[in-house]
């Protein structure tokens, strides 16, 4: 599988736009848009990240299956892998590719359903009890939920492409086709916000996107070859392959569950104690830091297929560089992203005419440095992840249940506002996790 630094360029640049596609509209919404609204939006920002939640770990597990298939692999196995000489051509097995294609669709079809019903019922819900305090326009919300929920569904159904493309290792293109879907999004949403659309226009901006990328990933993978080759090929047993995806996927899941907690339990918990405006400022910073923590892990997320492909090769000394590469890559854009952030934020904010701030000093420190440590057990935990084993899930569902038990107890009983937001995730991250998976990491590559 060649990866090259030509994909961690288009990579860099993909990602910034990802990421930074709501950071970069933020001139826009926070000139033009109350703090409320921004609150508001802030909290739609974290409902979407409900998607790979609800995932629940199928999807790096179905890209991991999809590289294997691609590299060789005649036969998926729940644990492990069977070692593959990388000098050996191997033949790819189209039928169970095509296997693997209609366990996704029926996955995600069913899995979509079930979030479209929670969505529209205990989500709603949850919104109403947001709007009691909410001076805007009620119906402008609803209208922009309704078309959230709409979204995400068909996000979520579709999500399969993401794993196509990465377990192909079509770094570049995936890329490219993400470059031209941010850039729509922005252009349309901008034009949208300055008409006075608000809350409306951004969401229908990330609608154009998402299908923009669906309908360009459809054609980058199903070329005319690859069609042919499905077609003459006789499917495997779909239930074959969840007996093989089932395991490790669930333990993913529960992880993903448990990064949930840790990482986006703070704003959905603290936006009932707190005012729409202090979410605002906590959610515009972690807005931000996000992008810092994107740009920091795109070295090595760009060469996870790779990683992969190396790890069935049984070649660690290759990992370990690319790994150490990227960890200094990491630490130094979070000591200068991060420093620019604290010293020059909330002025430019000021330049543009922002009506909402970025938290103080203080607290943009312990936000980054929460967001740090978070990153560097992801990352290590995802290359451990390689091995087709999980070791990590439980841990993350107990550091999860402590995060949102210490933020309730913080809040109910202390009243200790954004402070805890972001100290109770931090020392419950340290206690364990920041320094268990990046020492397990250690000592698997030696």
């Amino acid at each position: 599988m060649k990866i090259n630094k030509v994909d961690v360029i288009w990579n860099y640049a993909a990602t910034f736009l990802k990421i930074a596609a709501s950071t970069l509209l933020l001139p826009f919404m926070l000139r033009l848009l109350s703090p409320e609204t921004v609150g508001i939006w802030s909290v739609f920002v974290t409902i979407n990240s409900l998607v790979l939640l609800f995932d629940f770990g199928f999807n790096p597990s179905f890209t991991r299956s999809i590289t294997y298939i691609l590299i060789g692999m005649q036969k998926l196995q729940a644990k492990g892998f069977s070692y593959i000489d990388a000098n050996e051509m191997m033949e790819v097995d189209y039928g169970l590719l095509k296997a693997v294609l209609k366990a996704m669709q029926w996955f995600y079809l069913r899995i979509s359903i079930i979030f479209f019903l929670l969505l529209s019922t205990f989500g709603t819900f949850y919104i109403y009890t947001l709007l009691k305090n909410y001076h805007s326009s009620h119906i402008e919300v609803y209208v922009a939920w309704g078309l959230l929920c709409i979204i995400n569904t068909f996000n979520l159904s579709s999500i399969y492409y993401d794993s196509l493309l990465q377990g192909k290792g079509l770094v570049k293109k995936s890329k490219q086709i993400i470059i031209i879907s941010q850039a729509v999004y922005l252009l349309t949403a901008a034009i949208l916000i300055i008409a006075g659309k608000g809350l409306i226009a951004i969401v229908a901006a990330q609608g154009t996107s998402v299908v923009i990328v669906r309908w360009l990933s459809h054609r980058l993978f199903f070329t005319k070859d690859i069609k042919d080759k499905m077609d003459k090929a006789e499917a495997h047993s779909k239930d074959d392959i969840f007996k093989a995806i089932y395991p490790n996927a669930v333990k993913i899941g529960l992880t993903t569950l448990g990064t949930f907690m840790v990482q986006r339990s703070a704003i959905i918990i603290g936006s009932l104690y707190l005012t729409l405006q202090e979410i605002a400022s906590y959610g515009i910073s972690m807005q931000i830091i996000a992008l810092i923590a994107g740009m920091a892990s795109i070295y090595t997320a760009t060469y996870h297929p790779k990683i992969v492909s190396l790890r069935v090769q049984g070649d660690r000394r290759s990992i370990k560089n690319i790994y150490t590469r990227g960890l200094f890559i990491f630490i130094a854009t979070y000591i200068i992203a991060g420093a620019c952030m604290v010293l020059i934020g909330n002025p430019v904010l000021h330049f543009i005419g922002s009506k909402t701030e970025l938290l103080m000093p203080s607290m943009l420190f312990l936000a980054l440095l929460l967001s740090l440590e978070q990153t560097n057990f992801l990352i290590a935990g995802n290359i451990l992840a390689t091995k087709n084993e999980v070791p990590f899930f439980k841990s993350s569902l107990i550091s999860g249940a402590a995060i949102i038990l210490g933020l309730i107890i913080s809040f109910h009983f202390f009243n200790s506002g954004i402070a805890c937001m972001l100290v109770v995730p931090i020392i419950i991250d340290i206690a364990y996790q920041a320094w268990k998976w990046p020492k397990e990491l250690a000592e698997d590559l030696k």
